[in-house]
């Protein structure tokens, strides 16, 4: 009699351990982390990192490995920067670079979308264009450049058709490889509430294509900025301006190791800001909005 007293309050009691056990996990998933935690495992390996690279770097430099000519200390490279610094034109030539990568970046977005677009939902054009699209994907930046420079000259619009070119295929494809990832319950369910044509397209499946459509656009800004920065190597004119691109060249025909380095950093870092800035809190939004992100600070 006692065990079948006892048995509903042990079964009231399980479901209640299992409640408060599934209440603690929804409590640990929504809990924010400290400002020295994130400091300390966001910022501080990356920075480490770095130390480390200068580390071996000096080291190699005090050794004497190779010759200073080719391989300059890392104060060296500093005081290439601040001779930039000085002269008034560090900011220039960054800004230059960046404004032209993403202007064109934003221009192969509202080109490339509307491809991916196309191919992904018409299959004749899929079968048509798919494989070009790929193979395009493949081909170097720099190689469109002599025939961007013969087709348009040295000029800006060389430079942004050079950009177009890399950067058009990644996106388009990052969008047909998202939405060939939708569930089709979910076109299914665009259609009876009438999401069709161009509604479905921007209420259905570009959402749902989402996380491929980002993972297109992130590939599409570095072909973006590759291929501006072969354009720049490579063409050279009074009224393009100097980005970044062209100072490295420009370095290179001094035979200047300290600042061809520097150059390099500077288009790494410009390169990492960006990924930083821009598509890093898109993409961990896009993630927390699905679930698939515990939210953090």
């Amino acid at each position: 009699m006692s065990s079948t007293d006892t048995a509903p309050a042990r079964t009231g009691g399980d479901s209640a351990d299992v409640g408060a056990g599934l209440d603690a996990l929804d409590a640990v998933s929504a809990q924010r982390s400290s400002l020295g935690e994130v400091l300390r495992t966001k910022a501080l390996p990356p920075l480490i990192g770095v130390v480390v690279v200068l580390a071996l770097w000096q080291g190699a430099y005090s050794l004497h490995l190779t010759s200073s000519y080719k391989l300059p200390s890392p104060l060296d490279v500093w005081h290439s920067l601040q001779d930039l610094w000085y002269q008034g034109t560090l900011f220039s030539i960054i800004w230059t670079s960046v404004w032209r990568g993403l202007s064109g970046f934003l221009l192969a977005v509202a080109i490339g979308t509307p491809i991916g677009l196309v191919v992904a939902r018409v299959r004749p054009v899929r079968t048509a264009i798919g494989p070009v699209l790929q193979g395009l994907q493949s081909l170097p930046s720099v190689a469109w450049v002599p025939a961007a420079v013969i087709w348009l000259g040295i000029n800006d619009s060389m430079m942004y058709a050079v950009i177009l070119l890399g950067a058009v295929p990644s996106i388009a494809n990052g969008l047909v490889a998202g939405i060939d990832q939708v569930p089709p319950l979910f076109l299914r369910a665009g259609r009876t509430i009438g999401a069709t044509g161009l509604a479905g397209a921007r209420h259905v499946l570009i959402p749902a294509a989402l996380p491929g459509y980002l993972a297109g656009l992130k590939q599409g800004w570095a072909f973006s900025w590759r291929s501006l920065m072969a354009a720049e190597l490579v063409a050279s004119s009074p009224d393009l301006g100097r980005g970044l691109g062209r100072f490295l060249e420009d370095q290179r025909e001094f035979s200047d190791m300290s600042g061809v380095l520097l150059g390099i950093i500077l288009i790494l870092f410009v390169g990492i800001a960006i990924e930083l800035l821009v598509f890093t809190p898109i993409e961990r939004r896009v993630l927390r909005n699905r679930g698939l992100l515990a939210a953090t600070r």
